[in-house]
């Protein structure tokens, strides 16, 4: 992926991983758009970096997703990355009968809200030079956590989904996967400060390193999320699946 000279869309960019990568990316002489619900946490996410642009999106609005998109192709005719960041993490029980809301919410913005942005702009993204699309999915694709049940089927769903588009738009736009390890973001309450997480800034900090590699990886793994990616093809999926889900 070229580094520089980008006009890049980043989704969920009003915090988290999302504004710790636009800011980066914005730093190395980048356009950022960064798109989401909440539109002050995205103006201070931009805030005193003129070529970070914040859009309000609900990306769970099939009709407001194909707006968003003419406009902003209509507003950004070189936009040539599209980065699908945007995600909810919910705790849900699946030892009784509950509602299903947590669940279809989670569908809707982890899975749904992808799928529609990269179709949205796919016809403008593979005509354009040095194209590319970054997913960003979980190492709980790949071990899941029992207390994010939905959240992970998500994730695994989305890494999937990665590997059709890239083998669909191979030699046409480039398909980067983004896989986190648990990260110090507000994803969930409290999760900022919690012991053990990876901190936001190293994190980002070691991202970027392993996307300005020429040729970038397919997968952008941090060492930390190894322990999880790895886990099948290791043969100890069985152990790191009890060690992620401690009972009692």
């Amino acid at each position: 992926m070229k580094m520089q000279g980008n006009t890049i869309l980043i989704t969920g960019g009003g915090s988290g991983i999302g504004e710790a990568l636009a800011h980066r990316l914005h730093d190395l002489g980048n356009r950022v758009l960064i798109a989401g619900r909440r539109l002050q946490a995205l103006k201070a996410a931009a805030a005193g970096r003129n070529q970070i642009v914040p859009l309000e999106l609900d990306a769970d609005d099939p009709q407001a997703v194909e707006a968003f998109a003419r406009q902003v192709i209509a507003d950004n005719p070189a936009l040539n990355v599209l980065v699908n960041n945007a995600g909810i993490m919910r705790m849900e029980a699946l030892d009784r009968r509950r509602d299903l809301g947590n669940a279809e919410a989670t569908i809707r913005t982890n899975l749904l809200g992808p799928i529609r942005l990269t179709n949205a702009f796919i016809d403008h993204l593979v005509n354009q030079p040095d194209a590319a699309i970054i997913n960003c999915t979980s190492g709980l694709a790949f071990v899941p956590l029992v207390a994010t049940p939905t959240y992970s089927a998500t994730k695994a769903a989305l890494h999937s989904y990665t590997v059709s588009l890239r083998e669909a738009l191979k030699g046409k736009v480039e398909v980067i996967e983004l896989a986190p390890p648990a990260v110090q973001t507000g994803l969930t309450p409290g999760q900022e400060t919690r012991e053990g997480y990876m901190p936001l800034a190293d994190f980002a900090d070691e991202t970027l390193s392993i996307l300005s590699a020429q040729p970038t990886p397919p997968e952008i793994l941090v060492k930390r999320v190894g322990f999880l990616r790895f886990a099948e093809s290791e043969g100890r999926f069985a152990e790191t699946l009890a060690a992620l889900n401690p009972k009692g």
